[in-house]
């Protein structure tokens, strides 16, 4: 597969094509220092043999921002060595930090935009990324991210809305790119030219007035041309659209760019495919090889594998998926897929993160901090004596299943499987407990589900007895309608 094929990104030789976008832990004190906490965290993911490790956004300032970890001070050092020390002593997984600059919000709803900001203010935040590249590559990372994504400052001049009228000028994509250009000169002229260097920027903005694809794709051209050493693409998680709640400060992933951003269950797999796909199709005709990496919900081995194959990108992110399990790319690489502990994309690690709580996955064991270790042998779980009885009922347009707890006290839940005539049959959720509701049911279908049970490492049980519904088309009488319209 080409999924495990090694890349060389400036030197840094990556053992597969996953990745581990950078996601906040809520680990950290408010201190920003590294913790075992944190160590555990990422080194978990170097234990599933995750090719990339992106470290949660790392803050190169001293703002006040609750429980996140900061790199704007030598005093940081010490424990970002711990982590690195930690990841490098696991596996041949290799990782970086994604270094952040933020602007200052309050409880009020009130923040501060960039054009607020002096010049002399804009040449410090510059030279802020820069020391903190240099302390990155003091600490023993194999490279750094830069973050130009969602609400954040750097994201905020290359933005469509950008309100400057300076050399950073919002009317033009050249000034809106300016302020990228100059960090990034500043970073490879502290870390020089063999330190692999990333960006990661919004392939659509996913607001009114915001860009589309088809500035990302000359955004993408300009970063290449400033010699980035592989490029992250996200979507959305703008403050422009962002939801306010009295007394709390704004959340970038409230509104519908922040929906678009981490799609939830809703949504289909692979939202945003397209959109890494055509920046890279659109630099590689300009010559340029940069790596483009695609995240999104991908979630299954065959769609990660059918991306990399089709040329749509070179390496696959996945962030919710891989903090559901971080052994995703150990199962995938041994043919245990079926053991994957599949993200329902419930997002409840994103609600954690909402309301400033330690972020972990609905699906681990109740009170984990940490994904429950592998074990490749241990015994699948088993039905209790009798089977699983599922049954069915059709009820008010929702189809109500129920089912026989399966045996065993390391049950953490039950995926339930859906098929609609003949189509694909797929898992459309995972619960806990031993019932679930289907409301998006349509009469004139006819559906057919099974459910498993998992443990906390993904070893799933056979599956269930199948039942079958068949909700009929609803009919009308024309007479009462006819009434009811002219009430």
């Amino acid at each position: 597969m080409k999924l495990f094929e090694p890349l060389n990104i400036n030197g840094m030789v990556i053992p597969n094509r996953t990745l581990v976008p950078a996601m906040v832990t809520r680990l950290s004190g408010e201190d920003g220092f590294v913790n075992q906490n944190i160590i555990d965290r990422y080194t978990r993911y170097a234990e599933g043999n995750v090719g990339l490790i992106v470290v949660e956004a790392t803050a190169i300032h001293e703002s006040k921002s609750g429980p996140l970890l900061r790199i704007g001070h030598d005093r940081f050092i010490a424990g970002h060595a711990d982590l690195t020390r930690s990841i490098h002593d696991t596996s041949d997984s290799k990782v970086v930090p994604q270094i952040i600059h933020f602007m200052k919000v309050a409880r009020s709803g009130w923040r501060q935009t960039i054009d607020m900001l002096s010049a002399e203010e804009i040449d410090s935040i510059i030279d802020q990324f820069a020391a903190a590249a240099a302390r990155v590559q003091d600490a023993g990372y194999d490279g750094v991210e830069l973050h130009s994504a969602h609400a954040y400052t750097l994201s905020s001049f290359v933005s469509k809305r950008n309100p400057r009228r300076d050399e950073y000028t919002g009317r033009t994509i050249e000034g809106r790119l300016r302020m990228f250009g100059k960090v990034m000169t500043a970073v490879r002229a502290k870390v020089g030219p063999d330190f692999p260097v990333g960006i990661r920027f919004l392939a659509e903005e996913f607001i009114k007035d915001g860009y589309t694809i088809e500035e990302s794709k000359l955004i993408g051209l300009r970063v290449a041309q400033f010699g980035v050493d592989y490029i992250s693409l996200s979507v959305g998680g703008k403050f422009e659209d962002a939801v306010y709640r009295e007394g709390q400060p704004l959340y970038p992933y409230t509104g519908y760019s922040g929906d678009r951003c981490m799609p939830g269950a809703d949504y289909p797999s692979l939202p945003h495919a397209g959109l890494p796909a055509a920046i890279k199709n659109f630099i590689n005709e300009k010559g340029f090889t940069v790596p483009v990496v695609s995240a999104g919900k991908i979630s299954d081995p065959v769609d990660a594998e059918r991306l990399l194959q089709e040329n749509k990108a070179d390496i696959i992110g996945m962030a919710r998926q891989l903090l559901a399990d971080p052994d995703w790319p150990r199962k995938t690489a041994s043919g245990r897929s079926d053991q994957i502990v599949r993200c329902i994309y419930c997002n409840v690690c994103k609600t954690l993160d909402e309301n400033f709580k330690e972020v972990n996955c609905f699906l681990w064991p109740k009170h984990a901090r940490q994904a429950p270790p592998d074990d490749p042998t241990r015994a699948n779980p088993q039905w209790a004596e009798g089977g699983a009885e599922l049954v069915a009922e059709l009820r008010e347009g929702e189809i109500r299943l129920n089912w026989q707890r399966a045996a065993g006290k390391e049950i953490a839940g039950y995926d339930i499987y859906r098929a609609e005539d003949d189509g694909e049959t797929r898992c459309v959720e995972a619960v806990k407990g031993p019932r679930f509701i289907d409301r998006i049911v349509l009469g004139g279908l006819r559906y057919t589900y099974y459910v498993r049970a998992y443990d906390a490492t993904g070893r799933a049980s056979i599956p269930s007895n199948s039942v079958i519904v068949e909700p009929p088309i609803p009919s009308f009488n024309a007479q009462q309608e006819t009434t009811h319209a002219g009430a």
